[in-house]
């Protein structure tokens, strides 16, 4: 559900997003969820001085709200293809 969404809205702010991926790794204290674009995307997604990854990690926070016990943290990467 989270990486869903992660995903969906990293992929309105991408110039490419059909190659927009993700993926979640499952660490011991929270799941890192791993989203890889294009290099020119990346920018993009992060935000200007992170303000939209900061933005996807206060809604995700929500989902602490509602029962989810899990810490996540997002990591942005490039590919080159």
């Amino acid at each position: 559900m989270v990486l869903d969404f992660v995903l969906e809205y990293a992929k309105l702010l991408s110039f490419e997003p059909d190659k927009v991926k993700g993926e979640i790794v499952k660490h011991d204290d929270f799941d890192e969820i791993l989203i890889y674009a294009k290099k020119a995307d990346v920018g993009r997604i992060i935000g200007k001085s992170g303000s939209m990854v900061k933005a996807i990690k206060m809604v995700i926070g929500g989902c602490k709200a509602k029962g989810d016990e899990k810490n996540y943290k997002i990591t942005v990467k490039a590919y080159e293809e």
